[in-house]
């Protein structure tokens, strides 16, 4: 017997001391998900109610905007920093009421109002934790809101038409409201629901008032134990029936305004404008919750569209006012009211300025802009299946994407209109069909559509009919006031990314130079990259409070640094001398004559038609170096076959990460209005500039007269457009205004255009290029290699900013397209040589001076 409780003892002790280890390492390993969490959930303070969710205890129904309804979010500890974070930093935010969290009880997330549920997991169906979420309302807010939502993680919520229908129901009866179900014809008898009842579905969201919460709360333990099946929202639906004696609204508004998007994960990753998405109130299920935030950038810009219409309409009101009491206009700003208030307290400048009345509360009128001339009037354009316009180059075509989405908006918003009282009178009116239209742009006033629409009437109260039916809409979309926005001259690298800051590992992330050029952030004395007076001027620069007299330039510093920034020009070459002279005299007196902090990289290839312009070029290179000190880079390709793409990168390989580059073409002309463009334009990290040059047409048509006139008419051709500004008419300017001039032209529809297409023009730094992988080597000969980089561009990170620039203009040259070229870049090709060539004046004073060209075969019938 001794022996035998020796072994016993021996036993138990073993027992014991392998479970206490289990419970130490359990509580003491720190990077166990239950580790001293769980050991502590018994030890763990529940936090205020009212502090979590920021409700002071003095803030009631009564005297609280923000006491209309409260959520509960259900959610999963795996989803809190993604699910649950993107909720409480988007939609969350417009609530007219309060929001929490409901996880599992070992669920943490510092920032958001989260409830860990005692005694409940993550597991699915998730009955357990929505039952106690209900349960938790009642006891800690119960009696402070008037609806109570029950939401999954997954859902957006557009706050103000939220409130806008609960405000309209009566949270003092019993209300049980939601997207109502039965279930399937498979399930019906599995969820064991009598004729009469019903549920609200879980998804899209459900609200009850505060008496059905009152009613059912109590009960809820008792609706855990009497489970029928595993549906959460069935047995929540079931439990309210039987304890409120409601049931789920049967609406089919329910349908449209609580929306389930049958296409799971690809719901809403597609176009938003649509209108089952501008009607909802709960979008269901935002699976990805980059998408979250997608939806609420685009239902803010809804309110700040709506938030302009609201301010129009009340500028029209008080300009009515104005007008009935006989205010002159003029005095209109500065008026009084009774009691000496100011009509419009903020002036133009302040933060709250209102805009100006006198444009914001012009009345709708189809003729506010009354013309002086017959060339100022303004033509409408006709909209059937296509577009027929007078003024433009081609009377028909199809009607452009931001035409057909402007008119989609326009026709949306009417029919919202016509239909706002539709309920009130049991009828419906379908959008069917625009059989045609009439629009026109009023550039200072706004947008005129004259529109006739086919709609489908439909009633469903009393006697049922539908009728199709036509209405004339006559509208106008005002021009609101001018928006100016403060651009950065210059970001951080993104914190994600730490490899686009050479320090960042030890540099403050927030302590970082917004328009340091390449060489000021090199080290005072490094000589092997820079030369003593750059040096010396780095190391100058870096102390602040100079005085004049250590500074290089005697000229005033800039408000901006960044109009100091250096520029390097990246230019291929091959051949072309006599051009290249040309746009070496141009650099000359716009940046070697004034010191222009801008270098230029010349990327020479060997033409083998003309090779003598490969030393040529070397040699102009040469003296222009020695006769102002100023290093131009020559980058040698010999005779490598020509790639505009492969010059750039070579080009590139001369700059250092953070140089700002430009690419320039030996054809374009440019002063110092394009390279404050540039630097201002070119952003580091966040935005790349490229202009839209415009590009001259033919001298020989501009000045024909074949193109100009009729046979016979006389016409005087103004031989001055187009030609460079003639300083002696200038008047008394500085130097740098007349050179300036000098490199400009006169921009008129007749003489150029705008190259819209064209990409190769583009200012990036180079460390930004290289962030999206550059160009395509694999491109060789005419063209390509800049639309590829151009959509590259678009897809990424950075913004793209592009506008036409009139103070870059490309200079005509002949275009040769060689039939060996791919062949989308040979099409490509021979668009820009017939682009080049004249507009449609040009080709029709042409063709109507030469009929042979028009009708070959009838001058050989007549002969």
């Amino acid at each position: 017997m001794p022996r035998r409780s020796k072994w016993m003892h021996l036993v138990a002790g073993v027992i014991a001391g392998v479970t206490l280890g289990v419970f130490l390492k359990l509580c003491l390993k720190p990077s166990s998900r239950t580790s001293i969490e769980a050991c502590e959930a018994a030890k763990l303070i529940s936090p205020d109610p009212l502090a979590l969710i920021d409700l002071s205890p003095e803030e009631t129904i009564q005297n609280s905007n923000r006491s209309l309804v409260f959520v509960g979010v259900m959610t999963a500890e795996q989803y809190l920093n993604s699910r649950a974070k993107a909720v409480m930093e988007t939609w969350a935010q417009d609530l007219p009421g309060r929001i929490a969290f409901f996880s599992s009880e070992v669920s943490r997330a510092p920032g958001l109002p989260l409830v860990p549920l005692r005694n409940v997991d993550d597991s699915y169906p998730p009955q357990k934790k929505s039952f106690l979420m209900l349960l938790y309302m009642y006891e800690k807010y119960g009696d402070r809101f008037e609806w109570f939502m029950r939401a999954d993680d997954d859902i957006y919520v557009r706050g103000d038409k939220l409130g806008e229908f609960l405000r309209s129901v009566d949270s003092r009866k019993p209300q049980f409201i939601g997207q109502a179900g039965r279930g399937t014809n498979d399930e019906r008898d599995a969820l064991a629901l009598d004729y009469n009842e019903n549920f609200c579905m879980g998804g899209p969201g459900v609200m009850m008032s505060r008496e059905t919460l009152r009613r059912v709360a109590p009960h809820v333990k008792y609706c855990l134990k009497h489970l029928y099946t595993t549906h959460e929202d069935v047995e929540l639906g079931r439990c309210v029936a039987k304890f409120a004696g409601v049931s789920c609204t049967w609406s089919y508004d329910m349908q449209t305004i609580l929306h389930h998007n049958g296409s799971g994960a690809a719901a809403y990753t597609g176009r938003l404008k649509r209108r089952e998405v501008h009607r909802a109130i709960t979008l269901h299920p935002v699976k990805d919750h980059r998408h979250m935030y997608r939806l609420h950038t685009y239902f803010k810009n809804l309110r700040i569209q709506d938030t302009r219409e609201l301010s129009v309409d009340l500028h029209r009101d008080i300009a009515m006012c104005m007008k009935e009491l006989h205010v002159p206009q003029e005095q209109v700003a500065d008026y009084m009211l009774p009691g000496d208030v100011s009509l419009f307290p903020a002036k133009i400048g302040d933060k709250d300025y209102a805009g100006d009345n006198t444009i914001l509360g012009a009345p709708i009128d189809m003729s506010r802009y009354q013309p002086t001339t017959l060339n100022d009037i303004l033509t409408f354009d006709f909209i059937s299946k296509s577009i027929y316009s007078t003024m433009h180059s081609n009377p028909k075509r199809r009607i452009e994407s931001p035409l057909k989405e402007a008119l989609d908006d326009v026709i949306r918003e009417v029919m919202e209109i016509i239909n706002a009282p539709s309920r009130q009178r049991g009828r419906v009116i379908d959008f069917n069909e625009l059989l045609y239209g009439y629009t026109r742009l009023d550039p200072l006033h706004g947008a005129d559509h004259i529109l006739d629409l086919l709609l489908r009437y439909r009633r469903y109260r009393g006697r049922k009919m539908t009728a199709a039916v036509r209405r004339h809409a006559y509208l106008q979309q005002t021009f609101t006031g001018m928006e100016i926005r403060e651009l950065p001259m210059g970001e951080p690298a993104p914190s994600e990314d730490p490899e686009l800051s050479d320090n960042a590992d030890s540099k403050d992330p927030m302590d970082y130079d917004f328009d340091e050029s390449s060489q000021q952030q090199n080290s005072f004395l490094d000589f092997g990259k820079l030369g003593v007076k750059e040096a010396l001027e780095t190391g100058l620069m870096k102390l602040q409070n100079l005085p004049n007299v250590l500074k290089w330039s005697d000229a005033d510093i800039e408000e901006y640094p960044v109009y100091s920034r250096i520029i390097n020009f990246i230019l291929p070459l091959m051949g072309r001398q006599e051009i290249f002279g040309r746009f070496m005299k141009n650099y000359e007196d716009i940046v070697l004559k004034t010191n222009e902090a801008v270098t230029l990289i010349v990327v020479l290839y060997l033409d083998s038609k003309n090779p003598l312009d490969y030393g040529n070029t070397e040699s102009l290179i040469t003296y222009y170096k020695d006769l102002y000190g100023k290093e131009i880079k020559v980058v040698r390709m010999g005779s490598t076959t020509f790639s505009r793409g492969a010059a750039l990168t070579e080009g590139l390989k001369q700059c250092l990460n953070d140089d700002l580059v430009s690419f320039i073409d030996v054809d374009v002309m440019f002063n110092f209005e394009s390279l404050r463009r540039i630097r201002i334009n070119t952003i580091k990290y966040n935005q790349v500039y490229f202009p839209i040059v415009f590009s001259e047409y033919d001298p020989d048509v501009v000045n024909g007269e074949d193109y100009n006139k009729f046979q016979g008419e006389r016409f005087v051709i103004n031989s001055d457009l187009g030609k460079y500004v003639d300083s002696s008419e200038s008047g008394a300017k500085s130097e740098r205004e007349l050179t300036n001039l000098k490199y400009s032209k006169e921009i008129h529809d007749d003489y150029g255009y705008f190259r819209q297409y064209g990409f190769g023009i583009l200012s990036i730094f180079k460390r930004d290029f290289e962030r999206v992988g550059g160009f395509d080597l694999t491109i060789r000969g005419w063209g390509l290699e800049d639309v590829q980089l151009f959509e590259t561009m678009i897809k990424s990170n950075l913004t793209v900013y592009r506008g036409p620039d009139d103070s870059l203009v490309h200079i005509f040259h002949s275009v040769d397209c060689d039939k060996h070229l791919e062949k989308s870049q040979f099409l490509m090709c021979l668009g820009t040589k017939a682009s080049t060539h004249g507009n449609d004046k040009h080709m029709t004073y042409y063709m109507l001076n030469h009929p042979d060209v028009l009708w070959p075969d009838a001058e050989k019938g007549a002969s």
